[in-house]
């Protein structure tokens, strides 16, 4: 892949990095804070759950991040291309074990905010230089605070709305905290398949007004669902756990029959599954290639019938005096935000999806990106000849692209690799 070809990394890439880490900061602080709340008022079992999303979501996010970078480290010529001026996190095999404490002590996720961060500093100060690697650093970035976002954030805010409505009131730290966690949601969706697109040319990229319209879809999707799920918990609180057990396990399942090939060995193929699984129970996520209309049409459709049920269970068992202000508003209002999520959703694809066409005679090919797409990037650093394709991004590529693009995919990788041996 020549460099033309290439996405350039922009200062505002940079931006969206660094708004990216203020809000994972401020969510985090917003935590903390909700967490001292609880503790406080003697909230002892909330604040107990709430503390065990936390660190479910933070273990998560360390085992996929130094999952990523040993496979990373794998590659060829990798050491040599990633020089200590452009990159904080991966030159040095002495960092090895000091990235490995701070993984241990749940530091990873945060030193991959710096070294994007700088990387990006970096390119904007040199205008342009090592621009594709600072791209490739800002992909795995967004790729795990999309999993932190489904991980904490949302059932976070599923806990909060579930602790206002069974108290029937709410403090102004549990106002903060939905309002924070909602931002954060919606900011993480749209900023990952922004920083999908910057591997594509600069036209193709998802513009303003396109990640505008796609912002709201999945608002409107997202939130029906936790809202259900949050009203079925305030009615029967001890069975919220075994309806999220009995699904679970569903998901995960379905993505194994789909065989996803994302990561680079079994354990962390399982655990990206196991995560897919619990981004199934509250959003649609497309994990493999062929048939994408059908199984989202299975999964909306699977997904309407189980929010109906949970929507009605609500309905039937909640407390109508209490409930009498806003429960007829909810009962039309969820189901009514669902449809119109699916609508923009149909609208998004019918009219503000960046569609992408390449001609084959200039060698390049005929692709579209969805939920969890990698296309092939090079890793480059300044004046480098050699140049590596990250296996797990060729090879999530092939999982969903076109037979064209699977053909070009593959001759790349051919490509690449008889480069290097010469």
């Amino acid at each position: 892949m020549n460099c033309a070809t290439c996405s350039k990394y922009s200062l505002l890439d940079l931006a969206f990095t660094v708004i990216g880490v203020s809000t994972f900061l401020f969510d985090v602080g917003s935590d903390l804070w909700v967490a001292k709340e609880l503790f406080t008022h003697g909230e002892f079992m909330w604040f107990g759950v709430l503390l065990g999303f936390m660190l479910m979501s933070s273990v998560v996010i360390q085992l996929f991040s130094w999952f990523w970078l040993k496979y990373d480290r794998e590659l060829k010529d990798f050491e040599s291309q990633a020089s200590p001026r452009n990159v904080v996190l991966f030159s040095g095999a002495k960092r090895v074990k000091l990235l490995l404490v701070l993984h241990v002590f749940q530091l990873g996720f945060f030193i991959r905010h710096i070294s994007a961060i700088w990387q990006g500093f970096c390119v904007w100060w040199r205008e342009g230089c090592g621009s594709e690697y600072a791209v490739y650093l800002t992909h795995d970035l967004s790729m795990l605070r999309l999993i932190e976002t489904f991980c904490e954030s949302v059932p976070q805010l599923t806990l909060m709305m579930y602790i206002m409505l069974h108290s029937n009131h709410a403090r102004l730290v549990q106002y903060v905290n939905v309002g924070a966690s909602t931002t954060s949601i919606a900011w993480m969706v749209v900023d990952y398949h922004r920083s999908l697109r910057s591997f594509l040319p600069d036209k193709d990229n998802q513009g303003w007004l396109s990640s505008v319209v796609y912002f709201f879809w999945n608002l409107f999707l997202i939130g029906p669902r936790v809202a259900a799920v949050a009203l079925f918990a305030s009615v029967l609180h001890c069975y919220i756990a075994a309806h999220f057990l009995s699904l679970w396990p569903v998901f995960v399942t379905w993505a194994w029959m789909q065989n996803t090939n994302f990561m680079d060995s079994p354990a962390g193929e399982w655990l990206y599954r196991a995560t897919v699984g619990l981004i199934w129970y509250f959003s649609w996520f497309n994990v493999a290639e062929g048939h994408t209309r059908g199984r989202s049409l299975i999964y909306h459709t699977f997904l309407i019938i189980d929010t109906s049920i949970l929507l009605a269970t609500w309905w039937l068992y909640r407390d109508a005096e209490m409930t009498q202000s806003y429960a007829f508003i909810l009962i039309i209002s969820i189901p009514l935000c669902y449809v119109l999520g699916l609508l923009i959703k149909v609208l998004y694809y019918c009219c503000f999806h960046p569609k992408l066409w390449r001609p084959t005679d200039l060698g390049k090919v005929t692709y579209d990106v969805t939920d969890g797409v990698e296309p092939p990037v090079d890793i480059q650093a300044d004046n480098a000849s050699v140049q590596t394709i990250n296996k797990r991004m060729g090879r999530h590529a092939a999982n969903f692209y076109t037979t064209n693009t699977l053909s070009a995919i593959k001759t790349n990788e051919c490509e690449a690799t008889n480069s290097s041996v010469l």
